[in-house]
């Protein structure tokens, strides 16, 4: 189920794109995608570290991350 909303979620933000992108241009159509995006990557990453800390884990901001997943 929740992979089926976030396939929605994403089809919406690409249709959404396209109207915005007829009228007033591929750039402003980039816009509204990533920012839908990453408003949705945004919501992910933070309900991933909550179940995370419910469960004992210790929670890690960006940069810890990134430095985890380099090596």
């Amino acid at each position: 189920m929740k992979k089926m909303s976030s396939r929605f979620i994403l089809l919406l933000a690409f249709t959404a794109g396209s109207v915005v992108g007829i009228f007033k241009g591929n750039e402003a159509k980039q816009k509204l995608v990533f920012r839908i995006k990453s408003r949705f990557e945004e919501k992910r990453q933070l309900a991933e570290q909550k179940k995370l800390q419910r469960k004992g884990g210790v929670r890690l901001d960006d940069i810890e991350l990134a430095a985890f997943h380099n090596n």
